[in-house]
């Protein structure tokens, strides 16, 4: 088993990137079908696909906060647990997955509790409509159904992946993506379930991916393995993995309240058309985002295992890789996007083609940064900074965003081009920031581990 895990500290760094980048790019391509397909599906429904597809928007901030919930338990755990085995305490590392795995669940069922009881009131201040508020309680009235799933799918994913099982972790959301593919067209269509079809599809692609990660949890090929004897909340192990997800918790519940604040404002200053034309904008943004965050997630269990390790060289290595990778593809799909905006937004819905090209220019301008951001942002949690990793993701969007957000339209004519803008402006200046701290904060960690030496 030693042996197993101990290839993070002795493979070529550029191999093992490759290793474990691929898959897990892989695996957030994937996912991000679940949502992009649902919204492709439902923005081509005939007769009111823009209003069903705006409806399916307004849910995003919703969806994004369940998913928030499992990035707070699963971000810190999982590189918490990386730590613990490259220092060699391998019961540690069980007894975080074991009590992540309980407090997950226990975040499910609340969530569930919430989102049943209080479902309409939450849409209508999201920015829900008249004319959509009916397609929205329909996707989120079967969605919330299947919290648990999709909790515990993306929580304990993180544990595969962390254990250097990148191909294991994109099977499991292959599985789900897939499923989601074949489910949506005949729910939608088929069976005339509409916008219920899309949010059923999506909870049973998620039962089949949380019953494979479970599988593989409590099977004999995984180094960590899911016990009974390990389910017990332990507050020494499991607070200090929750501190440490607080970022990844911050920047996804900051995607939800962002989300609000782009659409209340689109409504007051637009229509239901510019709302519609957000979602657009945030599903290119989110295919944008997640490959980034695949080839970060790949680079985690590098890092965390060598930081653990004491092996400041081969930190410092993967970073600069890491690095040089996200910015290859931050500025290649910065310039796809300014080049063919049209298609991009025609994939959801030919009739906002017109309406949303420009838009899509303007909100994605600043995303050729993002490579530094994301690399940054990683690093910052692999080597458990947790105090930084919050402080950049506060900064990046309820410092900065939601300001520009409210502020912009007062000098701009369009003041709804201007709420567009906000989001490149505020980007800009948050992903400078974070390089600054970056450089300090990274330098005073390596000099730290070189002064202790490579643990023995």
């Amino acid at each position: 088993m030693n042996q197993d895990k101990t290839f993070l500290g002795t493979e070529p760094i550029g191999l093992l990137l490759r290793r474990l980048a691929i898959p897990t790019v892989a695996a957030q391509i994937v996912n991000m079908l679940y949502n992009i397909v649902d919204r492709v599906y439902i923005g081509h429904m005939p007769g009111d696909g823009d209003l069903a597809l705006t409806g399916l928007g307004v849910c995003m901030p919703v969806i994004l906060i369940v998913s928030a919930f499992a990035a707070l338990v699963a971000s810190g755990s999982a590189p918490r647990a990386s730590i613990a085995m490259g220092q060699g305490d391998h019961d540690k590392a069980e007894k975080i997955l074991g009590g992540s795995f309980t407090l997950q669940i226990l975040l499910s069922l609340a969530l569930t509790a919430v989102l049943l009881l209080w479902g309409d009131d939450l849409l209508l201040a999201f920015g829900a409509s008249g004319n959509t508020i009916g397609y929205a309680l329909d996707y989120l009235g079967v969605y919330a159904i299947g919290t648990l799933f999709v909790q515990l799918t993306l929580g304990m994913n993180a544990f595969i992946t962390a254990q250097g099982f990148a191909q294991i972790g994109m099977r499991t959301v292959l599985i789900g993506a897939v499923a989601n593919i074949l489910l949506d067209p005949l729910f939608i269509f088929a069976l005339g379930m509409g916008v219920r079809g899309a949010a059923l599809a999506t909870v049973l692609s998620q039962a089949l991916s949380c019953a494979w990660v479970l599988r593989f949890l409590t099977g004999e090929k995984t180094l960590l393995r899911l016990k009974r004897e390990t389910l017990r909340l332990q507050p020494r192990l499991i607070l200090p993995c929750v501190a440490l997800g607080l970022s990844a918790f911050v920047m996804q519940a900051s995607e939800s309240v962002i989300s609000v604040c782009f659409n209340t404002s689109l409504l007051k200053y637009g229509d239901d058309i510019a709302v519609g034309a957000m979602t657009i904008l945030s599903s290119v943004m989110q295919f944008a985002m997640l490959p980034l965050q695949g080839i970060a997630q790949g680079a985690q269990p590098i890092l965390s295992f060598n930081y653990g390790a004491r092996n400041s060289a081969r930190v410092r290595e993967t970073f600069r890789l890491l690095l040089k990778t996200c910015l290859i593809y931050s500025v290649t799909l910065w310039a796809v996007i300014q080049l063919f905006p049209r298609l991009f937004v025609g994939l959801f819905n030919t009739a906002m083609v017109s309406y949303a090209a420009t838009p899509l220019r303007v909100y994605c301008a600043a995303l050729f940064l993002f490579g530094i951001q994301l690399a940054c942002q990683m690093t910052f949690v692999s080597i458990g900074y947790a105090v930084c990793s919050i402080i950049v993701a506060v900064l990046r969007k309820f410092v900065l965003l939601i300001p520009c957000i409210y502020l912009l339209p007062h000098f701009f004519a369009d003041q709804t081009m201007a709420v567009f803008l906000a989001e490149p402006v505020a980007d800009a200046i948050a992903v400078t920031s974070t390089a600054i701290l970056f450089a300090f904060q990274f330098k005073k960690a390596m000099r730290k581990l070189d002064e202790q030496g490579p643990k023995a």
